[in-house]
């Protein structure tokens, strides 16, 4: 096809001519700011760009030619043990299918998760991960920018707008907390992140109340060992401390133990602890750590698989957790 004749890329200019809006507006709807934008207007331009097809950048001369064999990764710390271990496994898979990950931290300071995914889709690829809680608006821009996309760890699933995988975050911390009052524990705490959507904080008020306990104390904390750390020496300095704590992450019950040893306190003796993720450290602390364990190297598998076959159908699917018992809990036996 000569240059006469080939079909003029679509702009930006175009997406806020057929929306009745400026080129600014387009931009904040599709950055997600900096500026508020009326409902119906989003509405009104996030149509545009469907209809027009628009793409930023040469993300969609890429994806035309087939060449895009890069996926792009947006992490929210990669630093964290369970996301290192999920990095690792999604690189080993997106080998074995021909692609390559390229990996972002959405903890960067001044860049908005939608800024990144720009970032990213400028660069060519061809897929994007998003292993972050996204808002329903973050959600519907990413999904009108057309690139294959997949949700991983979101604890509510896509609503609607784009595919997502995980476990059940609800059931797999029901699991660990019946384990706990199966022991006879009757004081159960949760230790875990502030969001009022984790899912794990649920789980565990679903196992205390079907057991006809009431609910114990609930500790929020950063997803951190500092942030375990800190709320370790707090429940250690309570005169009414819980016989047993549920971890929301492996990482923040790593902290614990290091608060309860530096306050002269025993696990499971004085208190038991069992968290949640199945991260390769929790056999390796002392106690060893009873966990909920994700199936990291199965979900890694299928996210990059679904993303390499082209399957962008919306819908959570969901993967089994599988409750690994160490010595954390007060069991006589550890596993290997």
């Amino acid at each position: 096809m000569d240059e006469q004749h080939r079909p003029r890329k679509v702009t930006r200019a175009d997406v806020a001519r057929l929306s009745g809006v400026s080129t600014a507006v387009v931009s904040y709807v599709l950055n997600d700011g900096p500026k508020p934008v009326a409902t119906v207007t989003r509405e009104r331009v996030l149509e545009a760009v469907r209809v027009l097809g628009y793409r930023p950048n040469a993300a969609a001369r890429a994806l035309s030619r087939g060449t895009a064999d890069t996926i792009g990764m947006i992490v929210v710390d990669s630093r964290n043990p369970f996301f290192a271990q999920l990095l690792h496994a999604l690189d080993r898979a997106s080998v074995r299918h021909g692609r390559s990950l390229l990996i972002v931290n959405s903890d960067r300071e001044r860049q908005s998760a939608v800024e990144q995914v720009h970032d990213l889709v400028a660069r060519q690829i061809g897929g994007l991960i998003i292993a972050d809680v996204l808002t329903e608006t973050e959600q519907e821009v990413v999904a009108s920018l057309g690139i294959p996309t997949l949700l991983v760890n979101q604890y509510t699933g896509a609503n609607g707008f784009l595919p997502a995988m995980g476990v059940d975050f609800r059931a797999g911390a029901k699991q660990a907390v019946d384990h706990l009052t199966g022991h006879g524990y009757r004081d159960v705490a949760f230790v875990g992140g502030a969001l009022a959507i984790d899912q794990r904080e649920r789980g565990w008020a679903d196992a205390l109340r079907e057991a006809g306990l009431p609910l114990g104390q609930s500790v929020h904390a950063p997803f951190s060992y500092e942030g375990g750390l800190a709320a370790g020496r707090a429940i250690a300095a309570d005169p009414a401390r819980p016989r047993a704590v549920f971890a929301a992450s492996d990482q923040i019950a790593v902290g614990l133990l290091a608060a309860f040893s530096d306050a002269g306190l025993r696990v499971p003796e004085d208190v038991a602890v069992v968290s949640f993720d199945g991260t390769t450290e929790a056999a390796y602390t002392r106690p060893a750590l009873t966990t909920v364990a994700q199936p990291i190297a199965e979900m890694a598998d299928a996210a990059i698989r679904r993303l390499a076959d082209g399957d962008g159908a919306p819908g959570f699917t969901t993967f089994p957790t599988e409750l690994v018992v160490r010595r954390s809990c007060g069991c006589e036996h550890s596993a290997s």
